[in-house]
């Protein structure tokens, strides 16, 4: 009898444990984040969204089920090609298409992860918390919800993290915000994670290799002949074959020979025309920043802060103006390769906590 109450004793804490659902890769942050949580008393369900339909997506649920099955938690499986179609893979077209430069992974973590995923988790499987294997760190100051750089400055990824919400930041939490890369890896040999000896994931994970990104936007708009031209005498100096697999500031694959460094300047899509010029003719101070989000209420306007315009840049101060749904951003120096298309984000002053952020206008 006394072992029977035992039983049920048991099965009760057990039953009233806070539920984690953690977006399952089958990589190695999100296996170990899903390992931590178990560890710390949460029942853990992994959740994998199938991207696209091909083996490198089979691949992922492979993976993700094999980490599932070694943590012996509940896994699912999300089919959201439609959704990824839509809102990541056309609005990297396009924005190629228009002469901006994307960042698919923001458009992913917005209607995919916290889009589609974390609704699941919540509406569906009853998630107390959502989790993923991003390296950031939430912390609730004064009833509001702040994303905080986690300890590896060099996997943080607060750039990535702009467009989430006050409500999705009260229901994530983030387990590795407190270790480095190379802890991780030690934790997945540790524990035999089935992904240990993964590599890092692709930044554009629709694109595999040997295709380039390249090669695909070449199949997907065909080549259509342009002019290479001096952004300030006007002089033409060669031709290119679309300028939609041109950015800004980039210098390798131009394919000119001349005196100095070629870099692209601008681009202007209606003429089909790449602007170049020397390295010091790619400095601004100003852009703009549109579609904002704030990842909280602000009671200033106007106010001084850290700003990047791409992910791996360091941190450059600006002087920041907020309107309705832009914001106007003043380098205090100039900044190379401003981008359209590319994502502004606004870091406090002071510790470098998340404001906001949305996509340059230059």
């Amino acid at each position: 009898m006394a072992d029977f109450k035992n039983y049920l004793y048991y099965n009760k804490i057990m039953d009233t444990r806070q539920k984690a659902v953690v977006a399952l890769s089958g990589g190695v942050d999100s296996s170990v984040a899903a390992l931590l949580l178990k560890q710390q008393g949460y029942k853990v369900i992994g959740c994998t969204g199938k991207m696209i339909n091909s083996a490198s997506a089979q691949n992922v649920i492979d993976n993700a089920k094999r980490v599932a099955d070694k943590l012996e938690i509940e896994h699912h499986i999300c089919d959201v090609t439609e959704l990824f179609k839509e809102r990541v893979i056309k609005y990297f077209e396009n924005s190629y298409k228009y002469g901006r430069t994307p960042n698919p992974c923001i458009m992913c973590n917005q209607f995919i992860k916290w889009g589609f995923l974390f609704d699941y988790a919540i509406n569906n499987l009853n998630a107390d918390v959502f989790a993923t294997g991003h390296y950031a760190d939430i912390r609730c100051v004064d009833g509001v919800y702040k994303l905080y750089p986690a300890k590896d400055e060099h996997k943080d990824q607060l750039y990535f993290l702009y467009r989430l919400s006050q409500k999705q930041l009260s229901k994530t939490i983030f387990p590795l915000y407190h270790y480095d890369k190379e802890e991780v890896k030690q934790i997945a040999y540790e524990y035999d994670l089935p992904p240990k000896d993964s590599k890092e994931s692709q930044d554009i994970c629709f694109i595999q290799k040997p295709v380039t990104a390249k090669k695909y936007l070449i199949d997907k708009f065909g080549c259509k002949n342009g002019d290479f031209v001096d952004i300030l005498t006007g002089k033409k100096w060669g031709e290119h074959q679309g300028c939609y697999q041109y950015t800004i500031g980039q210098r390798k694959g131009i394919g000119i020979a001349a005196p100095y460094p070629l870099y692209v300047i601008d681009i202007d899509v209606k003429k089909n025309v790449v602007y170049v010029g020397r390295e010091e003719d790619n400095y601004k101070k100003n852009c703009r920043i549109t579609d904002l989000n704030l990842t909280y209420p602000l009671e200033k306007y106007e106010f001084d802060a850290w700003v990047k315009i791409r992910y791996n840049m360091q941190h450059k101060k600006a002087h920041v103006r907020l309107f309705n749904d832009f914001a106007d951003i003043e380098f205090y120096e100039p900044v190379n390769s401003i981008t359209n298309g590319q994502s502004g984000v606004l870091y406090d002053l002071d510790d470098k906590h998340l404001i906001g952020g949305g996509f340059v206008v230059r």
